[in-house]
Order: C-alpha cells, then structure tokens, then sequence
C-alpha cells in the first residue's frame, strides 16, 4: 500500500508514476477525494460523540424538570453518532479498496511502457556458437536420464515433470551452491511454509491483478506460494524489528507453484514454464534510506551465482508496465537460451520500497519513534535454470559440460554423458 501523505503531497508524481505503468491516474484523485471523505467524516462523528457525552454528564446536575428534554437530546445525538460512525466506516472501506487498486510508486528513471520496453544495462558473457545441430533442454534431459515429462503429465497432468537421477542431483547442487553463497553473505537459510493465509498473501501484493496466477485451496482458505517472497515477506509481519546492525536476509528455499494462467502454448515443451518448481529467494528488510544500495546488492549476488553456473546473460531495467503491483523497480538477468536463439528470464530482483511492509505492519524504531521498513527479494536460483545450464554447456554427443561452480556438489564431476 501506498503511503497516504506521499500521495497528498505529491499527487502529479502518482499519477506519473500510474502512467508510466498504463494504469488509471483517476485512481490517485478517486483516492484523495475517499481520504477526504473519510477523514471529515470521522472528524465530525468525533465531535459528535463529544457532544453527546458532554450533555450526558449534565444529566445528574439537571432538575427533575430539565432531564427528560436532555435525556432525548442526548439519546439523539447517540444515534447521530452511530450514524456517522456508520459512515465513517463506509468510507474508510471505500478508501481501502482504491488504495489497495493503486501500485507502487516506481523509481525515478524506471522506463515506462509495457514488456518490450525495457532498457538493456549490460551483457555479460559470450553467447556460444555451435558447429553441431543444437538440441533443446528437453531432448538433452532425457539423454542424460534426468527429465520424464510423460509420467510427470500421467500422474499430475500437463506442465508437470519429473527429475530423475542425475537430473535431481543437478538441481540439488543449483540450489545448495545458491544457499551457500546467501549463507557466506550473512543471509540467515529458511525452508518456508508453502501455504499461507490470505492476508499474508495479500500483504504482498499478489491477490490484485495476477491473482489468477495463484493456487487456493478454498476449503481450508490457504494460498500455494509461487514464491518463498511470500512468506517471509510474512515472517516479520506484525512486528518491530531492529535494524540497527543493517538489513535483515533471509534466503528461503522452497516449492514454488503457480497456475501459468495466459500463457497457454507458449513454452509447453520441457520446464521453462510448469506448475511447480524449487526456488532459493532471497529477501530483506531494511530502512528506506537503504533500499536502493540494497537491491543493487541483490543483484550482484544474483550476477555471481550466474558466473558460478558460466552462463552468458544479460542484465535488463524491467518497464514500469511490466512490474508486479508491489515492485518500485525490477532488475532482471536474462540467460541466453541457444535452441530458441533468444533471451529468458532466470532470475528478478525487486525493491518493494515500503509498499509491502505498510500492508503488513512491518516497521523498526528510530529516536523513539516506529517508521514502515522496505522490503527487497530476488531469485538466487531456481529449476529453470537448468534448461540454459543444459543447452549453454551442451557437447555434440549430448553430454552436458559441468561448470566448475557445481562439481563440488557432484562429487568433482565434469562432465555429463548420456545414458
């Protein structure tokens, strides 16, 4: 959520800031008008209320003759108050609902537009040239035993796999190379709850306009994570927390699952877009002042789990347009996918300024005072990786070269031959 006073203070930078994204800037006048709203009418049931005690306490100072006239007098201004209150609370609703409808306020030089306006920032890596027929990750797996996608669709339907053998153990090394290098860099490792409540979902920002992204499990009111973001967002929800040392990091490793809503025929084949997938997530919490610094150390330890796994990538500055409702700012790194000659996300980084610590009333103390925290969270590793690792280290027998990075996750292990 956004904060109130900003808005009063700097309406034309919302509204800039709701254009940049394509998203209605009658929003920010719809909510300053219910803030208006809201506030009067709180103000006036208040007085009110005040009046009416006011008169009752005359009751017992009154003649026998006076009472009964102030009596009704304050018995009416009793029911006006519960009529204002009545009011106030409509409007205060309808305050919350435009708020919660109205996205981060994004970063200044963020560029504006939709998903093909984004900025390059750099290239890291050479892009391999082959001198044999490239194969996809898909065929690569099965050559190496490490990918069954038909019993994955027999048991669980489309989008669904399973890794086997050296294909499980290869995604266990990506994710323990992820966690070690969050732990050496003073990240605290969680294995996150995968269900969260509604409000703690919410909070974050992903029951707006992705929320058909999102797996519910109606009878029990709970939410699959697509992302262990979610739950430590959650983790400090509530709370004051000390921040006097630096930022809190959390590093949470976890089963991520999301419904891949609108994106039907586009990447079917293989694991670049499936229902569930494991992911190592960094997060944390730090002051405002902090934030910006902050994510781009995020993506620096991002930057260097890409150099530990030898992958060409490039670096882009998301578009306003394209961000999630939460993110002030989006930093992607996209590896370079040689069967399809094109470019794919592996990991974001995002700085959620206040926006989700003001939701869930995650704040620190300052000279006596508590002021809202910021929250940041980037993907150190996930599944998909694996489909650049397969195709960018491929050899022309279809064994896979094996970065130095993970061999000593797999036992010095060099190289990958078929099956």
């Amino acid at each position: 959520m956004i904060d109130i006073r900003y808005v009063r203070e700097n309406p034309e930078a919302v509204r800039a800031s709701q254009r940049a994204r394509g998203a209605d800037e009658a929003l920010v006048d719809r909510l300053l008008s219910a803030d208006e709203a809201r506030r009067s009418t709180l103000q006036i049931a208040e007085e009110t209320r005040a009046q009416q005690k006011a008169l009752s306490r005359t009751v017992g100072k009154a003649s026998p003759e006076e009472r009964p006239a102030i009596l009704a007098d304050a018995q009416a201004l009793a029911a006006k108050v519960k009529e204002l209150e009545e009011s106030a609370s409509a409007a205060n609703a309808e305050y919350e609902q435009i708020a919660m409808s109205i996205a981060n306020i994004i970063i200044d030089g963020v560029p504006a537009g939709g998903e093909d306006d984004f900025t390059v920032l750099k290239h890291v890596g050479d892009v391999p040239e082959f001198d044999f027929p490239v194969k996809d990750h898909l065929d690569l797996a099965e050559g190496i035993g490490g990918l069954d996608m038909a019993r994955g669709t027999k048991v669980s339907g489309s989008r669904f796999y399973y890794l086997t053998g050296i294909g499980a153990r290869l995604e266990l090394a990506l994710l323990t190379a992820a966690a070690d290098l969050a732990e050496a860099n003073g990240f605290t490792l969680t294995v996150t709850p995968t269900l969260v409540k509604p409000e703690i979902m919410g909070g974050t920002g992903f029951l707006g306009a992705h929320s058909d992204e999102i797996y519910h499990l109606e009878q029990d009111d709970l939410y699959l994570v697509g992302t262990s973001e979610v739950a430590l967002a959650g983790y400090h929800s509530g709370e004051i927390i000390d921040l006097s040392e630096g930022p809190k990091r959390y590093a949470g490793w976890s089963t991520c699952y999301r419904r891949e809503a609108g994106s039907y025929g586009k990447d079917t084949r293989g694991i670049i877009r499936v229902h569930q997938f494991n992911k190592v997530e960094m997060f944390s919490y730090c002051t405002p002042a902090e934030a910006e610094d902050e994510h781009a150390r995020l993506l620096d330890f991002e930057e260097q789990m890409l150099a530990k796994v030898e992958l060409p990538y490039r670096v882009i500055d998301t578009a306003a347009g394209d961000l999630g409702s939460s993110a002030a700012r989006k930093f992607d790194c996209e590896a370079w996918l040689p069967s399809q000659e094109r470019w794919m996300e592996v990991t974001s980084t995002s700085n959620c300024t206040t926006f989700q610590a003001r939701r869930l009333g995650v704040r620190e103390r300052v000279d006596g005072k508590t002021q809202i925290v910021a929250t940041l969270n980037g993907t150190l590793a996930t599944t998909r990786w694996l489909v650049a690792i397969l195709e960018n280290h491929q050899r022309e027998d279809g064994s896979i070269y094996v970065p130095e990075g993970l061999r000593p996750y797999l036992g010095g292990r060099e190289l990958i031959a078929t099956t």
